[in-house]
């Protein structure tokens, strides 16, 4: 139930955040659609735990501000990199890393934190292992230290499970 009206919540923020008027035709029309939608998902059993981890909400959000400062960062140090005269610090090359996340969850998180993460592209995911494409040494060698592997909540480890 708490999954249910935290996705209510959720949607209906999400709603009043996209529309911005507060006329109560379109208030109703928001609270029609966002009860539709949760009857809906519902009715598909797709709200639980792992869809909607509301038991995750504050490392969620403690992941998802890292994660920004990362791609700031990393957006920084590729602009840096390509309009440094001179210098030929773009050096594209592959490699493979050992995710250590045990879940498939995990694992996906993972992979797409390194693809959001500018010049980083994870290519392939097998059996726990990234092969990923870096444009640089530096974002490279932060691939391989784990950065965004440790940032990975523990909870979410448990809670695939």
């Amino acid at each position: 139930m708490k999954h249910t009206i935290s996705l209510s919540l959720f949607l209906a923020t999400l709603w009043w955040l996209l529309s911005g008027y507060p006329k109560p035709i379109l208030l109703g029309l928001g609270v029609v659609s966002v009860a539709f939608t949760v009857w809906l998902a519902n009715r598909m059993d797709v709200i639980d735990q792992e869809s909607h981890p509301v038991h995750l909400s504050r490392q969620l959000l403690t992941f998802w501000a890292r994660l920004f400062v990362e791609i700031v960062v990393s957006n920084l140090q590729v602009v840096a990199a390509i309009l440094t005269p001179g210098r030929n610090q773009i050096q594209p090359h592959f490699l493979r890393v050992r995710s250590r996340q045990r879940t498939a969850l995990g694992q996906v998180l993972l992979a797409n934190s390194i693809t959001l993460t500018p010049g980083t592209v994870t290519v392939s995911m097998d059996q726990g292992e990234l092969l990923v494409h870096a444009l640089s040494t530096s974002s490279g060698a932060a691939v391989v230290e784990g950065q965004l592997d440790a940032m990975i909540p523990a909870d979410l480890e448990e809670s695939a499970s």
